[in-house]
């Protein structure tokens, strides 16, 4: 939650991971939702993100999982990787919100694109060594659920960053962007959730 994934059509996986990883995409698009320039650069909780930095950082994520997914042997550079995911977290100057939305539906056109085109999620990539993990062969299973629990951390981020900024939080935004409709609550007896 907060938004409803529809079930896959049966046997379906890809499609199925790929519904979550877009309502979880969903997530941070919304917490942008209405926020000025300055609002989405602001820093409003104990943490150092903000809405736009996440946002960045996952664009630029998402993309550097797939080229590793599609490295196909080449070399990976531990150091150009590092200084890329050290800036990612803050947005240039000329790195609006617009600019970074485009980009993130960009990539994930090309995620998206990748995944539909494998003959099985069970074909392989070698995941480089890293300080904190071994490497090694991986599928892209385990690459898309990966992306998924990234994605996801992200949004959360991006929920208490734009509730810090000013109190809306991912229902309202579901509510209010049209993601999802408000339910009829009386109909269950409850209130809507704060």
């Amino acid at each position: 939650m907060p938004v409803v994934v529809k079930p896959e059509a049966p046997g379906d996986e890809r499609g199925a991971l790929l519904a979550y990883l877009d309502a979880q995409r969903g997530g941070i698009r919304r917490a942008l939702h209405g926020m000025t320039e300055e609002q989405a650069r602001s820093v409003p909780s104990a943490s150092a993100l903000s809405l736009a930095g996440v946002l960045k950082h996952v664009a630029l994520g998402e993309r550097g999982w797939l080229r590793r997914l599609q490295a196909d042997g080449e070399e990976y550079d531990f150091a150009a990787a590092s200084a890329e995911w050290q800036g990612s977290f803050t947005p240039g100057a000329g790195e609006t919100v617009e600019a970074l939305l485009g980009l993130y539906e960009q990539v994930a056109r090309e995620t998206d694109a990748a995944v539909l085109a494998l003959d099985s999620l069970d074909e392989t990539f070698v995941a480089p060594k890293v300080p904190w993990d071994e490497g090694g062969k991986r599928s892209w299973r385990w690459a898309v659920l990966h992306l998924i629990e990234e994605t996801a951390r992200h949004a959360g981020h991006a929920d208490v960053i734009r509730e810090s900024i000013d109190g809306k939080g991912a229902f309202d935004l579901v509510f209010e962007t049209g993601a999802m409709p408000e339910p009829d609550w009386a109909a269950f007896g409850s209130e809507p959730p704060k």
